[in-house]
């Protein structure tokens, strides 16, 4: 198994970082730290030329000032473009919300692990056929664990993660309808937290999160 694709199975939590602004990246990225989560999805922003600078930027900087300490994708990519540029600032992987081919074998060719986003099982098994080294079920929550449950049982073949409305209420049910780890964004770690500087409530969620996760272990 790839070292990158054991880690992401290995932490079982990515931080989703969407809308950041990049001044604020590291202070970001260092509450996650802190709180034990260290795989982190910077997300693509699509509304303007401006906001994908603002992403390869950010993961520029991330790349060059915190690479011993984090994991870094790029999340929301919708080309194959996009996932070149992740790669030459720094991205180890690729996330995106939907099934694209040529996303998914451009990103196989750079070395990179791909994690597209599917729903159906029809739309799972095409990732995989494709290369997906991960399939991302998205939206995750709206459809429940009990869809996730279902849909993981005769796909078992097929490493899955569930994206979307999971947080710290859930995300024990999700790892035991079948998923190997989870995508969070907006209950950890929002703009909105972000530009409020509350960082101390970034990690306090993360290192919930992370007890969660770890408790779960002992269990099993």
């Amino acid at each position: 198994m790839k070292p990158l694709l054991h880690d992401i199975k290995r932490e079982k939590i990515i931080a989703i970082i969407r809308g950041v602004p990049s001044e604020f990246i590291i202070e970001t990225a260092k509450a996650l730290v802190s709180g034990g989560i260290h795989m982190m999805e910077i997300t693509f922003d699509q509304e303007s030329p401006e906001g994908i600078k603002n992403t390869l930027d950010s993961i520029t900087i991330l790349n060059e000032q915190m690479h011993d300490e984090i994991a870094l994708g790029a999340g929301t990519v919708l080309t194959a473009e996009q996932a070149e540029l992740a790669y030459e600032r720094g991205a180890g992987y690729v996330i995106s919300p939907n099934v694209d081919q040529d996303v998914i074998q451009i990103t196989k060719e750079l070395g990179m692990i791909s994690i597209p986003g599917a729903l159906t099982a029809t739309e799972v098994v095409q990732a995989r056929g494709y290369g997906a080294d991960i399939v991302k079920l998205f939206p995750a929550g709206i459809w429940g664990v009990g869809y996730v449950k279902a849909l993981c049982a005769p796909l078992s073949h097929i490493p899955v993660a569930a994206v979307g409305g999971v947080d710290e209420n859930n995300i024990q049910s999700f790892f035991k309808a079948g998923v190997c780890c989870v995508g969070i964004g907006g209950s950890l770690v929002s703009r909105k937290r972000v530009l409020n500087r509350e960082f101390e409530l970034i990690a306090k969620t993360a290192k919930t999160l992370r007890n969660q996760i770890e408790d779960r272990k002992e269990i099993s």
